[in-house]
């Protein structure tokens, strides 16, 4: 028998707008908890520590606000989700550019959360494109 990755978990230092975030930019459905929230995408969880849920159990070192760095995969294109961010005002860092994630290689884009953690999108689709040429590893 094989384990799967049920959900991981982060910290915020602001519930309202790391909800909004999560929920608008990253598509979560906010799950009420019993001190907070936890951010559901399908079949895997995010929960979330923060104000008034600090965690118990926790890590021996705990994850600070602003100290995760998580991918999620993009449906569409790179170009796509390039343009999604634009329209919630969430700036790109760094890419277009090769990765590697679970599935192989795809194209990837960098931005952060309202704390600062690292985020990714990361498109398959757009590796197997006529564009993938034209970005850099």
């Amino acid at each position: 028998m094989k384990p799967k990755l049920d959900h991981c978990v982060i910290t915020v230092a602001e519930w309202e707008r790391s909800n909004r975030f999560y929920r608008d930019v990253l598509g979560a459905e906010l799950v009420r908890t019993t001190n907070g929230w936890a951010y559901r995408f399908g079949e895997e969880q995010l929960n979330v520590h923060g104000p008034g849920q600090p965690g118990d159990p926790n890590a021996r070192i705990p994850v600070p606000a602003g100290g995760s760095d998580l991918c999620f995969e993009w449906p569409g294109l790179i170009e796509e989700a390039i343009a999604h961010l634009g329209a919630h005002s969430v700036p790109v860092e760094a890419g277009p550019t090769i990765r590697t994630g679970a599935k192989g290689k795809g194209i990837s884009v960098y931005f952060r959360d309202p704390d600062g953690s690292l985020m990714e999108f990361i498109s398959y689709e757009s590796y197997g494109s006529k564009t993938s040429t034209t970005y850099h590893s």
